[in-house]
């Protein structure tokens, strides 16, 4: 006999899968390199006098912070529990139930799943052999979509998309849809960033977070940088409290001189112990592909991938294996750690034997 919950449940969510993140995936370990976070943690303050008030409903001290560091004006910016968060008010905000979003995988599988879960359809345009945007395929899939997600550096194969795809991604939907540009990984590569261009395009809106290079993925804090139109009617929508009074300090905190320093400190060490990966598994004869990338993860191919990863488990060290997905037969994905979480990796990697 069927529960009350599962008689109620949406017939679109019954039959769901849940993303698989990488907490919800994979448990234990003791080096965890397979979900893009950064090996610091860091110190903040806290002022536990104001913990019994509700939280403004956009601290304008965190508005301010985040718009000078991504140089734009505050009334470009509305922070969110997360870029995950941003993802859903979008969908809430410009698409109805006979619309669509689009994507072009293999990409951040949250996109489509929230729009599953707000019965929005989803349009798949997949990316060229080289991960570059397959502009005709997207132009013949167009007509309905309010919304395109377009992640630059893109999770799960760190490959960017130049800006003269994105200008023609939002060329092609002027008038008709937003294009959302997700940016999480964008201090690794800052000169890909789209960001300065909110004022000069109507239909674009650009993701972000502290959760990557500022190491700060366990408070949950998100921006959308988008002209003012935009972050008003994403305003209406969001709920009223997004940001608690400990992530509002915290992440102030991270976005002062002091804390944009340590971030680019920090950053430069998890560079230099990507480029410490990159040049060993190029040098590992099991190993055929290594992509390029320009965030904080690896991802290569290895006809041998089972194995090593259930070696790399058994050493109590977790990557993450992506070879389900499309155009990623035989891939894995490494995310960049410490020196010491670096040494242990190769250290399994080079001893393996495929």
């Amino acid at each position: 006999m069927m529960s009350l919950a599962e008689q109620l449940t949406r017939q679109n969510i019954k039959g769901l899968v849940p993303y698989a993140s990488a907490r919800r995936s994979m448990s234990g370990g003791r080096i965890w390199l397979n979900a893009n976070e950064s090996p610091f943690a860091n110190d903040y303050q806290l002022d536990s006098s104001v913990l019994n008030r509700y939280p403004d409903f956009q601290p304008p001290e965190l508005i301010k912070s985040y718009a000078q560091f991504a140089g734009v004006q505050t009334n470009q910016v509305i922070a969110s529990r997360g870029a995950d968060e941003a993802i859903e008010l979008l969908i809430r905000t410009f698409c109805e139930n006979d619309e669509s979003i689009m994507i072009c995988p293999p990409t951040y599988g949250m996109y489509a799943i929230s729009a599953e879960t707000s019965n929005i359809n989803t349009k798949k345009v997949p990316l060229n052999a080289d991960f570059s945007l397959n502009l005709d395929a997207m132009a013949q899939q167009k007509s309905g979509v309010k919304v395109v997600f377009i992640c630059t550096p893109n999770n799960p194969t760190g490959s960017v998309i130049s800006h003269e795809q994105i200008k023609a991604v939002l060329d092609m939907f002027e008038g008709q849809a937003i294009v959302a540009i997700d940016e999480a990984y964008i201090e690794f590569s800052p000169e890909n960033s789209v960001a300065s261009w909110v004022s000069q395009y109507p239909n674009l809106a650009v993701m972000r977070t502290l959760s990557k290079a500022f190491a700060l993925a366990g408070i949950r804090c998100g921006f959308t940088l988008a002209n003012q139109h935009i972050i008003e009617a994403m305003s209406k929508v969001i709920p009223p409290y997004p940001i608690s009074w400990p992530v509002a300090q915290i992440a102030c905190q991270a976005l002062s001189a002091d804390g944009i320093a340590r971030m680019q400190s920090q950053l430069g060490c998890i560079n230099e112990q990507k480029a410490r990966i990159a040049q060993a598994l190029t040098e590992l004869p099991y190993i055929y592909e290594v992509l390029p990338s320009a965030s904080n993860f690896i991802m290569f191919r290895t006809e041998h991938k089972k194995a090593l990863f259930d070696t790399l488990i058994e050493q109590g060290i977790l990557i993450r294996d992506y070879s389900s997905q499309v155009m990623l037969d035989n891939s894995l994905r490494i995310s960049v750690g410490n020196k010491e979480e670096t040494d242990a990796l190769l250290s399994v990697m080079k001893a393996f034997n495929a």
